[in-house]
């Protein structure tokens, strides 16, 4: 299976009053994050990750989360992110297209863009950075637009699949 997700912002104490996380402590955040997440994906399966996986904690720190995260991880760069143990991650990215998984290729990016490729076309763009809640998306498919905020606040502290996001929009794979 393909999952997405973002802005875990794993060790980011500050987090959580910035984005009304409903957490206690920032190790409460970090567990339940990386708890809902192996509940979802499975050792085999691929996750695409929006950037932004830590922020404010160490290096060899935020790798030692990352540890614990199942799948196999390809990393999109955000804004926060650290020189990372590369082998932690299949591959590491700015900007990439997912493609044979759609009809279209989908653009994946950790910043939300305005246009993309073959966006007047039916490719649909994952993004994360925004912080958003589900409403953003829920928005973004009443006006028609293809773009999908696949962060953690936008989707119950959870990661998303490509099954579901294709369903949320009404559209074949």
């Amino acid at each position: 299976m393909i999952w997405f997700t973002s802005d875990l912002h794993l060790g980011h104490t500050n987090a959580i009053n910035l984005c009304q996380r409903p957490f206690e402590t920032v190790e409460e955040m970090n567990r339940t994050l990386i708890r809902n997440y192996n509940s979802m994906v499975a050792k085999n399966d691929t996750v695409y990750i929006l950037g932004d996986l830590s922020f404010r904690i160490p290096v060899e720190e935020a790798n030692d989360l990352i540890r614990q995260l199942k799948g196999k991880k390809i990393l999109l760069r955000g804004n926060h992110d650290k020189e990372y143990d590369p082998s932690l991650f299949e591959a590491i990215y700015d900007f990439y297209e997912l493609k044979g998984y759609y009809k279209y290729p989908i653009a994946l990016m950790h910043y939300p863009m305005l246009e993309w490729p073959k966006s007047r076309h039916g490719s649909m763009h994952l993004h994360g950075h925004q912080h958003n809640k589900f409403s953003y998306n829920e928005r973004m498919k009443q006006e028609g637009i293809l773009r999908y905020d696949v962060g953690v606040d936008a989707n119950d502290y959870f990661p998303v699949s490509l099954n579901a996001i294709c369903e949320f929009f009404g559209l074949e794979r």
